[in-house]
């Protein structure tokens, strides 16, 4: 399994990005795709997961209301919408897989991790 994500940049706050992660190595049906983040200094966090096959998410609560996980099953594609983005977001951003269908907040829980994007956040 191969995970690559893209789309970090530096953005003023309140400005929206959106971040992918193409997956790619095998079928995702059974999977959760993860995006979890690691601010300096700070342990990495859990952001939001889906469930593959039926579109489940979970969120942060600290995301809750401004990020949006989704996913296009044609393209092996999870995208993160980031909206009102706030100075605190600042993180490297890593998207994660997992082999069972239910998603999980403990990065211990993911089986294969994608390179990491930065995404700052000025204010």
């Amino acid at each position: 399994v191969q995970l690559q994500a893209s789309g970090g940049g530096l953005v003023q706050a309140g400005d929206s990005l959106r971040l992918s992660c193409a997956a790619s190595g095998r079928t995702f049906n059974s999977y959760v795709m993860g995006w979890f983040r690691q601010a300096p200094g700070k342990e990495r966090e859990f952001v939001a997961g889906i469930t593959w096959s039926g579109g489940y998410t979970r969120r942060a609560d600290s995301v809750k209301g401004r990020f949006t996980i989704s996913r296009d099953i044609a393209k092996n594609t999870v995208y993160l919408q980031m909206d009102s983005l706030k100075p605190e977001d600042t993180a490297v951003y890593y998207c994660a897989a997992r082999r069972y269908a239910v998603v999980v907040t403990d990065e211990s829980g993911y089986d294969y991790w994608g390179q990491g994007t930065l995404v700052t956040v000025s204010s």
